[in-house]
């Protein structure tokens, strides 16, 4: 049954208040190095292996979403719906996390195209996960940030605080149609995990597995910029994600400068861009609300969390 936004936010907050011992972070690994990723553009042929395996490694947690929508109060909150446009590979969507950039660029006089796979950058200090207001998205310790879809409203706050826009929502589907479906959010958002239950499990992302061309490299992140330094001073290289955003787990080398490489691209919704990247989480007003908004989201997490497992447990009793 639905319920008002006013009833829903009063329950939210007394009952993350009263919750928030359970609003431990997630449970970290002594001394767990933080995994970086090298991208070397230069191997890169976009033939698509890492764009199929993604899909396929991650289908089973794509979105199925219920139809009709209900109808969102403001009315200004519009529908986001890929469930009819799945085979969409050529930008990010909740059902693509990887997807092939293409870049007309001038190597010693000749123009040539260079290709890459986009997906989250993986910040060092995200402010996705740092932002969220309901605790939905999280770090691992080993770098890997993640939205939990059981807890995620589709607010879209992560979106509209990550430098490249790289979380997309799709309506119909997630906690808010149990909660409040006119008022919490709009659905769920999805974005690259970095196939983190293969890498708890020691095995490497299914992007990485499938390259038959050896592009991606993961690794500790120090080693990872190691070894992009030496790639870059070898070839005449540049950098992209060392510092970009305050540093990521995502680092691409390429022969050409990436101010070229942006200029060669088609940016937009759904395909980020490329240009140099201040640090979000370094300004006042981003640290400032990080602090306020931890707590709460800690607690608001807990809450979510809950009531979904009781909402699972109530329609499991009354299925049975």
């Amino acid at each position: 049954m639905a319920v008002s936004r006013r009833v829903f936010l009063k329950g939210t907050l007394t009952a993350a208040a009263a919750l928030a011992a359970a609003a431990a972070p997630e449970a970290s690994a002594a001394g767990e190095a933080s995994l970086a990723t090298l991208i070397d553009i230069r191997k890169c042929v976009g033939c698509g292996a890492c764009v199929e395996a993604c899909r396929e490694a991650n289908a089973a947690k794509f979105p199925e979403p219920q139809k009709p929508f209900p109808k969102m109060f403001p009315s200004r909150v519009k529908v986001s719906d890929w469930s009819e446009r799945r085979e969409v590979d050529d930008r990010l969507t909740p059902y693509n996390w990887l997807f092939i950039q293409h870049a007309r660029v001038v190597i010693d006089g000749r123009e040539r195209e260079l290709t890459l796979p986009r997906r989250c950058m993986h910040c060092v200090n995200p402010p996705c996960v740092k932002l969220c207001p309901w605790g939905a998205a999280k770090q691992s310790p080993n770098g890997i940030s993640r939205i939990d879809p059981e807890i995620c409203l589709g607010g879209s706050k992560c979106k509209s605080v990550c430098p490249w826009d790289i979380p997309q929502r799709q309506t119909g589907v997630g906690l808010y149609l149990k909660l409040a479906p006119s008022f919490a959010g709009n659905g769920v958002m999805y974005k690259c995990d970095r196939c983190g239950e293969r890498v708890a499990a020691g095995q490497l992302p299914a992007c990485i597995e499938a390259c038959p061309e050896g592009v991606q490299t993961i690794g500790p992140r120090e080693e990872i910029i190691a070894r992009a330094h030496a790639i870059a001073r070898e070839i005449g290289g540049c950098l992209y994600g060392e510092t970009e955003n305050g540093g990521t787990n995502t680092i691409y080398v390429s022969p050409v400068p990436f101010e070229e490489l942006n200029r060669g691209i088609e940016t937009g919704d759904g395909r980020p861009h490329l240009e140099s990247v201040p640090d979000a989480m370094d300004e006042a007003n981003r640290l400032a609300s990080a602090l306020l908004i931890a707590p709460f989201a800690g607690m608001a997490g807990a809450f979510l969390r809950l009531a979904s497992r009781g909402q699972e447990r109530r329609e499991k009793t009354h299925g049975d």
